[in-house]
């Protein structure tokens, strides 16, 4: 099962008001819809555990859908193992089109990048630090 890590005060506030798993399998089905439905969602302290069947990159963005909540650390997910090129954590004055110079030599393919997390990005210009993101392979 892989392990990924992230900011734990970073993110949406969702546990401790009621349900945790509920919380946040809610969340994630508001985001992924149909694709989440297999999902079995257990919070356990500061780490989620996703269990079920489903394409890599619904598992990646269910993965971070869960851990951009704030007070969690580590989601488990079998399938999906953080790398340093498929995932990135943003850093303070950091914006979609200076990753994209980062990580594709090119500022203006920005939007390849707000595609591919267009369920923990809801604005381009709204990120923030400690926010983990994919980055898509061209």
């Amino acid at each position: 099962m892989g392990l990924l890590s992230f900011v734990a005060n970073a993110g949406k506030k969702l546990l401790g008001i009621g349900n945790d798993d509920e919380k946040v399998k809610d969340e994630i089905s508001s985001s992924l819809g149909e694709s989440a439905q297999n999902f079995d969602v257990r919070v356990e302290g500061d780490t989620v555990k996703i269990s079920g069947d489903a394409p890599q990159d619904v598992k990646e963005k269910a993965a971070l859908i869960a851990g951009n909540v704030a007070g969690i650390k580590n989601v488990q997910i079998e399938g999906v193992e953080e790398a340093e090129d498929n995932f990135y954590t943003i850093q303070s004055g950091d914006n979609l089109s200076k990753i994209a110079k980062k990580f594709y030599g090119d500022a203006n393919k920005y939007p390849k990048i707000f595609e591919a997390n267009r369920e923990v990005i809801k604005d381009a210009n709204l990120i923030y630090p400690g926010q983990k993101i994919r980055i898509p392979k061209l």
